[in-house]
């Protein structure tokens, strides 16, 4: 406790120091308190800020310490600070970024702003290589490959290699060498080197004798499922990625897969929590953020009115069983966490490979079985309570038959709609939810007060 104590003490003395460092413009003062921390703090420090202190701090940091600040933070935050940038000042921030870190967070700004920056690179062959990068979708090999592997022409020895390795050994640590590539003149993918072969080698033996013939390669239109898979099922520290024609166009490391799938349940976290316009920082402008809600919550009460439509057109039932006002939120709430189990376990296998948009009669056949011996299950214990509670068998009967049959119903459809969905290209995390849980509170509402109407004369007075 006591700790915990200290290190806030210590925290907003950090943010105290930072502000009067952007107060009097002070960059060297800036950059000695944001060392004294480490990243995870920076990210709280500079949530912390306001937009014109965030502007004032890039400036007075300078481009190549900023982009250093900015490759701590949360992409949201980064993304924040560059929209405060003009298109020149961001640009230089850019250029002292790793070029996946920049064509990232060039996708997460509006169309406009990274087009505007993207025109103010004055070196030719960067634009160029962020166009490429960005032209890929989001999440394939192509747009999380690094560039620069280490290639060889497929007629050079050992001890060309080596010489060259050791000769550029300073440029080449940085950029993370696992392995070396062969390659023909046109850059054709032909084979792969492992260091510890390659020294242990005579010097004067060609590569192609040492060489791994045929490697395992990925295209670079892979999608991010498939990238997951392989790395699943091998062990590989990274993968050559290729086009159609083989030519090595970069490496695909096995970390950058696992962060694009992390970020990916993120987004599909806060898509089923009801942020579906991107990421949301409370940093971020209020009209922004509040936007980012209603698109969501707007059409929810158009869903909500029509499962409460249900409820008034049998309002002469439930005025006459009050009992049964207690037991339709039970039923729609029960059936609804059933049916989103059955959606988690959709969306999951179909983001393992492991169950495809079509597979509809498995997914009735298995979600059928689950859902007749779960409902049956909570249908006797609610049933059960609401005939004790009340004293009333048939009361009992009734909403045990209606959780039952809810249940049955939620389960297939929380099974199904997400392969519906993935079939029409909607995203089944963002869709799914919703869908459900109208449906779900629909029929809960009208099994109940359905059965409760046919069974009226023996429930008068409950």
């Amino acid at each position: 406790m006591i700790e915990a104590k200290e290190d806030e003490e210590l925290m907003e003395a950090a943010l105290e120091s930072l502000e009067q460092a952007i107060e009097s413009k002070d960059g060297a003062a800036a950059l000695a308190v944001l060392k004294t921390i480490d990243w995870e703090d920076q990210r709280w420090v500079v949530s912390q800020l306001s937009e014109d202190e965030l502007g004032v701090l890039v400036g007075i940091l300078g481009a190549e310490d900023a982009a250093k600040l900015l490759s701590h933070l949360a992409e949201a935050q980064a993304v924040e600070i560059l929209e405060e940038l003009d298109s020149a000042d961001a640009a230089e921030v850019l250029a002292f970024l790793p070029l996946e870190m920049s064509s990232n967070l060039l996708r997460e700004l509006h169309e406009e702003d990274a087009e505007e920056i993207l025109a103010v690179i004055a070196d030719e062959e960067d634009r160029s290589e962020l166009e490429r990068k960005m032209a890929y979708p989001e999440g394939c090999a192509g747009s999380l490959m690094h560039g620069g592997a280490v290639t060889f022409p497929v007629a050079a020895t050992v001890g060309e290699v080596l010489a060259d390795l050791g000769e550029h050994a300073e440029d080449y640590s940085d950029r993370d060498v696992q392995y070396l590539y062969v390659v023909e003149k046109d850059e054709r993918l032909v084979g792969v080197l492992r260091l510890r072969d390659l020294v242990l080698s005579v010097r004067a033996k060609p590569v192609r004798d040492l060489m791994i013939p045929d490697p395992l390669t990925v295209r670079d239109t892979m999608e991010l499922e498939e990238l997951a898979e392989i790395f699943q099922q091998k062990k590989y520290f990274g993968l050559p990625v290729v086009d159609e024609a083989g030519i090595l166009l970069g490496v695909l490391p096995r970390d950058a897969v696992r962060r694009e799938a992390a970020e990916e349940q993120a987004d599909m976290f806060l898509q089923a929590s009801g942020i579906v316009n991107g990421e949301e920082i409370r940093s971020m402008p209020l009209m922004e953020r509040c936007w980012k809600r209603l698109a969501w919550l707007g059409p929810n009460i158009g869903l909500n009115l029509v499962a409460a439509s249900v409820i008034a057109a049998n309002e002469s039932t439930l005025r006459e069983v009050i009992a049964l006002a207690v037991f339709l939120p039970i039923v729609s709430d029960m059936s609804g966490c059933s049916g989103n189990q059955a959606v988690a376990v959709s969306i999951r296998e179909l983001t393992l490979g492991i169950l495809r948009p079509t597979d509809y009669l498995r997914v009735i056949l298995k979600e059928g079985a689950v859902g007749m011996i779960n409902g049956f299950v909570l249908g006797c214990v609610l049933g059960s309570i609401a005939a004790l509670w009340k004293g009333n068998l048939v009361l009992g009967l009734v909403v045990a038959a209606a959780l039952m049959m809810n249940t049955i119903l939620s389960v297939l459809l929380g099974g199904l709609v997400p392969l519906f969905l993935k079939r029409m290209k909607v995203d089944p995390a963002l869709a799914s939810g919703p869908i459900l849980t109208t449906c779900t509170d629909m029929c809960g509402f009208f099994l109940v007060l359905t059965f409760a109407s046919a069974m009226l004369s023996h429930l008068v007075g409950v």
